[in-house]
């Protein structure tokens, strides 16, 4: 039975445990711009001689492994109404899911997940309101339920339908394709790691991104397959750069490419670093017949992001370039010097451009205004046709074509079940017609969704969405999660997340601030929080939770944070420099050992962000943070649930086990009522694609360790 106390002492309940498994240390010192650094568990990263590769572990590491899991399934299973919030979740679990269908002639395809199935599938109409049909089936290809269809791209006539298929989360995409007619999988594949293809109007072939090599995250590619010619005989046309060409090899993002609908141009784009990227454009109908490509700069050597639609002979560009917010020019590509640029839509110092697509005769510029969605409609001569009307404040997407003004509006908020809509962009005021929304079990309206300010270390104002059931008392007592990431230019905005509704229901108060280092009010605010002023996204959260306490909703025995990948990065940050402001801290899949990130997997992709040790100057700042090089023995630090997978392809769980061995030796907290918790999931990457079942386990995990420890649970 789970309840709500006035005011319980998270050591009330206490769990009988056999304690933790022993780590042994084992000391390695490496002097790093004079710094002699000692880590006693480097061991715990595996097989030293090649760190790039997923699940790489040694025997030694993979007994550890099982010992910790054990242990940690021993703690958080024996906690008391465990089986019973399980049984909460699992109804709220099952809150089935849907996408905006692609719109090919009259065809619509789209995901759709029923409640109990443990991923998407794939569907297709005959007309909007057409009886759906099924295409593809991830439990038709494995009935463990660990293979995900990563993404979808139908042909332009619907006959056609290439997609991607990974298993137990390690995001390495095979292409597989599909006639749509008789369901038939075809015999064509594509494997490393493949992106969604843009195909040719007479299905005569598409282009396409992968890896060279497959155990090289660093050797991407773009390449154009002819249909009836071999795999293996697919030109590259675009590709990494190497380390002669280029020094920036290691921290890019590397090649992309995208074909006009009509199949005459094709826009290139190398990425230089996380949010910045050079683009081209090249006739490809020329290279058709020459087999040479010949780029013509549009934006080349600057720092901005740019990207966006071709119709014609025009790139209807999005871009940050002298527009830190984003705006919208014409592009000719038989002429795309920037003088010949034309503008269409200026930037707003209001609010930040997160999408731009396009219509018939219609541009849908999206953006974000106040970490919420707005959509404002243009002609394509860049004059406004005024604000489509949305359901509410939260989160807007939209599946356009260039063929029709019919449209598909997904929309979410704290207290709005994601749905999507049929609108006509030639309307833009009318009523949205409802295409799909799942049923969910819980009342949305019994929740209050407020957006409060305060004030960060530096004085910056930030913003924080705060969800609660309506009537709350501010008696600084309820308990609390605070939900942070703060980094790459991501903006965390409105969402619906039906699970949270057993936390809402059980009291407890959930927050969202929009630090530094995100993308919710533009490129200015994401360089404030990346590389040396890193710093400045752990000040935002710390604000956020002192601004929590001080208007009384919370006090720190009731407070918990959470956060994954970068997130988990900020929550680690949290536990070692403010122990004392929070109860409990989830850490998953997380980055903690910023020394040494840098050569594991992909991670050089994120030196742009982060910086590196290697660089003298950057070691100073990254030291100075990294969250496992300042844990200090005898500090009293909370309750922490720290999560990894090994399949993993982007955050090595090496930073996990690491930090959880560290954190439990130096700790001075009592283990038994603040212990240090690691989980590997042997069957999971970095979250993507898993099982229902896997999922449940994994809320229900996370859920159970905060009532825990903001005492929440019956004696």
């Amino acid at each position: 039975m789970l309840v709500l106390p006035s005011a319980l002492a998270v050591a009330s309940v206490m769990v009988s445990l056999s304690g933790p498994p022993g780590t042994p240390a084992r000391p390695v010192t490496d002097t790093v711009h004079g710094v002699a650094i000692t880590d006693n568990y480097q061991w715990l990263e595996g097989d030293n001689s090649d760190p790039s590769a997923m699940g790489k572990v040694t025997p030694e590491v993979a007994s550890w492994t099982d010992a910790q899991n054990a242990y940690t399934r021993s703690v958080l299973d024996g906690l008391p109404g465990r089986k019973e919030l399980e049984a909460k979740l699992l109804p709220l679990m099952e809150v089935g899911s849907v996408s905006a269908p692609y719109m090919c002639g009259n065809r619509y395809f789209y995901f759709k997940r029923e409640g109990n199935q443990n991923q998407p599938r794939v569907f297709v109409r005959e007309g909007y309101k057409g009886e759906p049909r099924l295409l593809i089936d991830p439990a038709t290809i494995d009935a463990s339920g660990l293979v995900t269809i990563s993404w979808i791209a139908p042909s332009q006539d619907g006959k056609l339908l290439a997609y991607g298929t990974y298993r137990a989360g390690d995001e390495n995409s095979t292409l597989r394709l599909l006639d749509v007619d008789t369901g038939k999988v075809l015999p064509l594949e594509i494997p490393g790691k493949v992106g969604s293809p843009d195909w040719m109007p007479d299905n005569s072939g598409f282009l396409y991104r992968n890896l060279a090599d497959i155990k090289n995250p660093y050797s991407g590619q773009v390449k154009y397959h002819k249909m009836g010619t071999e795999v293996s005989a697919d030109p590259v046309l675009f590709r990494q750069y190497t380390k002669e060409e280029n020094e920036r090899l290691a921290t890019t993002y590397g090649p992309g490419g995208g074909l006009s609908k009509d199949g005459r141009w094709m826009v290139l784009s190398y990425y230089t670093d996380t949010r910045n990227n050079d683009l081209w454009a090249a006739d490809f109908s020329a290279y058709l017949k020459t087999g040479k490509v010949e780029k013509r700069d549009i934006i080349v050597g600057e720092k901005a992001q740019s990207g966006g639609t071709i119709i014609g002979d025009t790139l209807y560009m999005q871009t940050t370039s002298e527009a830190p917010n984003g705006r919208v020019v014409a592009v000719d590509l038989k002429n795309p010097a920037r003088a010949a640029w034309k503008p269409l839509v200026p930037e707003r110092k209001d609010a930040v451009i997160q999408g731009v697509s396009v219509g018939k005769g219609v541009m849908a510029v999206q953006y974000l205004l106040n970490a919420s969605s707005t959509i404002e409609l243009f002609d394509l001569a860049g004059k406004s046709l005024g604000a489509l009307k949305l359901p509410g404040i939260g989160s807007a997407g939209l599946s356009t074509d260039e063929d029709r003004t019919e449209a598909y509006l997904t929309f979410t908020s704290y207290n709005y079940p994601s749905s999507i809509f049929r609108v006509d962009l030639a309307k833009p005021t009318a009523d949205a017609e409802l295409w799909e929304r799942p049923a969910v079990p819980v009342d949305p309206s019994t929740v209050e969704v407020k957006q409060e300010w305060y004030s960060s270390k530096d004085g910056t104002r930030i913003s924080m969405f705060i969800v609660h059931k309506k009537g709350l008392k501010k008696d600084g007592n309820a308990p609390t999660i605070l939900y942070g990431y703060g980094g790459f230019n991501v903006s965390l905005t409105p969402s619906f997340s039906a699970t949270l509704f057993q936390w809402f229901d059980a009291g407890g108060v959930y927050a969202v601030p929009n630090l530094r280092g995100g993308g919710e009010y533009g490129n200015a605010w994401h360089e404030a929080g990346k590389l040396e002023r890193k710093q400045n996204v752990f000040d935002d959260f710390i604000s956020a939770a002192e601004y929590l306490i001080s208007s009384g909703y919370t006090n720190p025995s009731r407070l918990g944070v959470a956060g994954g990948s970068n997130g988990g990065l900020l929550t680690g940050a949290m536990v070692t420099q403010r122990p004392d402001l929070f109860a409990a801290a989830f850490v998953g899949v997380p980055l903690l050992d910023m020394v040494r990130y840098q050569h594991f997997l992909m991670a050089r992709y994120w030196v742009p962000e982060y910086g590196s040790a290697e660089d003298k100057s950057q070691f100073a700042y990254i030291f100075k943070y990294s969250p496992y090089h300042n844990i200090r023995k005898g500090t009293k630090y909370p309750a922490v649930l720290i999560t990894a997978g090994e399949n993993d392809a982007r955050v090595h769980p090496m930073h996990a086990r690491k930090m959880a061995a560290a954190l439990r030796e130096a700790t001075a907290s009592d283990q038994e009522k603040k212990p240090v918790l690691l989980w590997v999931d042997r069957e999971a990457g970095h979250g993507q694609g898993k099982p229902l079942n896997l999922r449940v386990r994994d809320a229900a995990d996370q859920r159970i360790f905060m009532m825990w420890q903001l005492g929440m649970l019956e004696k």
